[in-house]
């Protein structure tokens, strides 16, 4: 199976009371339909990271959040590798430095190797202007980069 590092907004998706905004209820609907019937076809993984991060804020809310990771494998977040990827991340500008926790994510998932990340920032790291300058880069250090999607990219074409 094709494996999924599922970041933080992928959570707070699935976990966000509803709201009007169009675009949200929509973004909404695709992860909760995703994580309802496609979630069971890929190997789901995550990092200490996207744990602290869903663990913030109001408890009830927060356990909300960490539920949903249960089950999700928890990636080896103390490679020195992953720190030094996001940081050559920041150097190169390909994402901002107040984005440090997801060049992080994007780190993490290239040092292991991760086929997928799944995300809704589509400011930082799911940027069709970046994502190019973003793979290269990892390609020239050696890394294969997971290809960076959001949920509407697995949509089924049954």
């Amino acid at each position: 199976m094709s494996t999924i590092y599922i970041e933080t907004s992928i959570i707070g998706y699935l976990t966000a009371r509803s709201r009007d905004r169009l675009i949200f209820a929509g973004r909404q609907e695709l992860t909760r339909q995703w994580w309802r019937e496609r979630r069971h076809l890929y190997d789901l993984v995550t990092s200490q990271l996207v744990i602290d991060e869903a663990g913030r804020g109001d408890p009830e809310a927060a356990a909300e959040r960490l539920a949903y990771l249960e089950d999700v494998e928890l990636l080896d977040s103390s490679d020195l590798r992953i720190v030094a990827l996001a940081e050559t991340l920041l150097q190169e500008s390909l994402l901002p430095e107040n984005a440090r926790s997801d060049a992080l994510h994007v780190a993490t998932a290239a040092v292991h190797r991760v086929e997928y990340l799944l995300t809704w920032n589509c400011r930082h790291i799911a940027n069709a202007d970046q994502l190019p300058k973003i793979y290269r880069c990892l390609s020239e250090l050696g890394y294969g980069p997971p290809l960076i999607v959001t949920p509407d990219e697995f949509s089924s074409h049954e």
